[in-house]
């Protein structure tokens, strides 16, 4: 099999054609729709720390809905195995597994988006994440160790600055939490250095490069 590449920040995402638990599924049936999607792969079905994570995305529904994102799961392993793994989770935990997992047997999703590391196993999936916008481009891309679940608070925290940088033209600092300050772009020329040390209404002028500004709330 080729060897993969992993996709780059800003560049579109592989769209894919696969079998999933929803049916056969494509890429592109969420973000011509105007939604983003987060693409995560987990390395095996019933296994300890992908059914912790499984668990909590489902127990996370409403944050997905209210950020228009829809979920999409991957991973080696058959569609008889995810619905079997899906109803026992579902079992176990009383939520509804609400969001497709694709039974990529044949490693096409997983070779169009760097899923297999062979230092880690040629026949399943590593912890991977892919945050992926409307116009199907890549946004972010995590990866983690199979002992380490994800951190789902993170990736709803991820997902609420990436957009709300896109609707107002700023940035997030570290540690930003929804409510808090956000950066202002910095100034491109000496002029608009100097008016920006000078102060400007309604920023908080640290220096000229260094600028925060509150956001209304909504």
């Amino acid at each position: 099999m080729a060897e993969s590449r992993i996709p780059r920040l800003m560049e579109l995402a592989p769209d894919f054609e696969a079998v999933s638990t929803h049916g056969l599924i494509r890429l592109t049936d969420y973000t011509s729709h105007g939604r983003w999607v987060l693409l995560f792969s987990h390395p095996s079905d019933f296994t300890p720390v992908c059914s912790t994570e499984f668990i909590e995305f489902a127990r996370r529904q409403p944050d997905w809905d209210r950020l228009n994102l829809q979920l999409l799961a991957v991973s080696i392993d058959s569609l008889p195995a995810h619905i079997a793994w899906v109803l026992d989770l579902e079992r176990i935990s009383g939520l509804k597994i609400a969001f497709p997992i694709v039974a990529d047997l044949d490693q096409r999703v997983s070779q169009a988006y760097g899923l297999v590391h062979e230092a880690v196993s040629d026949t399943a999936a590593v912890r991977a994440v892919f945050v992926i916008d409307p116009r199907g481009l890549v946004r972010a891309l995590l990866y983690y160790p199979i002992q380490v679940g994800r951190n789902l608070a993170e990736l709803v925290r991820l997902v609420e600055a990436l957009q709300l940088a896109d609707t107002n033209a700023v940035s997030c600092p570290a540690d930003w939490l929804p409510g808090d300050p956000v950066l202002a772009p910095a100034p491109t020329t000496v002029e608009d250095a100097i008016r920006r040390s000078e102060g400007v209404a309604g920023l908080d002028v640290q220096s000229w490069y260094l600028s925060t500004r509150a956001l209304p709330v909504k």
